[in-house]
């Protein structure tokens, strides 16, 4: 299956909603990456404060490259989130995540609910 991805962000609440699915090649991670440059140019909030939510349930089994790619992309200062965390299915594919994450300081959920609710919980704590 060929990798696709999708990025939303609603700037209100400074949150990137992004959805991985697929086998990823450098092609692709190239495009998501400038993609998700995109997609920050347009938050309002200031360096690092957004969070995402990131949907990788039906993203397969990635080459070690690929792995190895996307914690480059993870690593990136200029995109760091506030809050991270990803909606993933009990597979291998969220153990490649969870290796992937390391030292990130990351969430793994399996809904969309959950993750949002820890993304936002320290905003609801301050109000």
């Amino acid at each position: 299956m060929a990798a696709t991805y999708s990025i939303d962000v609603d700037v209100a609440r400074s949150l990137v909603r992004i959805t991985l699915a697929g086998f990823f090649t450098p092609e692709t991670i190239a495009g998501f990456v400038a993609a998700r440059g995109a997609a920050h140019a347009r938050l309002a909030c200031g360096p690092n404060e957004h969070c995402t939510i990131t949907d990788v349930r039906e993203m397969k089994i990635q080459s070690q490259d690929m792995v190895e790619a996307f914690q480059r992309m993870l690593a990136d200062p200029a995109y760091t989130s506030r809050r991270l965390a990803f909606v993933t299915a009990p597979t291998l594919a969220r153990t490649q995540l969870l290796r992937a994450l390391d030292g990130r300081g990351a969430k793994v959920f399996d809904t969309h609910a959950a993750a949002e609710a820890w993304v936002f919980a320290d905003a609801r704590a301050a109000a």
